[in-house]
């Protein structure tokens, strides 16, 4: 069960992370990471034009956002070019229909040993900014930015790259 999983209890926030023996960047925040900006897509992107324009940018996947800044889910290219080959969606058909919905988001205050968790599972972690909007009436609410995507490889490019050893 995942409620006796102390990784899954971790990554969850139920469970603080006080082990001793952890690596020298477990506590560095995942803003340190050279964490470029993503490119977005917005849901009624064909599948064709997602193709297109990650091949043009050298991207292999790209989040999808509504207009709103509801983070949707994950667009990759091996995902939409095998759905298209198999003939479960059309060139023609919205991203949507093969965007990823089941996706980690971490923010740029958590620690790299929380990403560091969440990647053990997942290929990808999205990174997200709070900010708390107010309307014309003076209502507010918490909108999440897209700020990046961060893989293991960049988790390791970084420690590689910073090695305290």
């Amino acid at each position: 069960s995942k409620f006796v999983n102390d990784k899954w209890m971790i990554k969850n926030g139920f469970l603080s992370d006080d082990q001793e023996h952890r690596p020298w960047w477990w506590n560095i925040k995942v803003q340190k990471l050279n964490i470029s900006a993503p490119l977005i897509l917005l849901p009624e992107v064909s599948c064709q034009k997602a193709i297109e324009i990650l091949q043009e940018k050298g991207y292999d996947q790209a989040p999808v956002v509504a207009e709103s800044g509801l983070i949707l889910g994950m667009v990759t290219l091996s995902n939409t070019l095998t759905s298209v080959e198999a003939g479960n969606v059309e060139f023609s058909d919205p991203v949507t229909k093969v965007t990823y919905d089941q996706f980690s988001k971490i923010g740029l205050e958590d620690s790299l040993g929380k990403l560091s968790c969440i990647l053990e599972n997942d290929h990808f972690a999205i990174v997200v900014h709070e900010q708390m909007q107010f309307s014309a009436n003076g209502s507010s609410f918490m909108k999440q930015t897209v700020f990046g995507v961060v893989t293991a490889m960049d988790l390791l490019t970084f420690v590689s790259r910073n090695d305290k050893k």
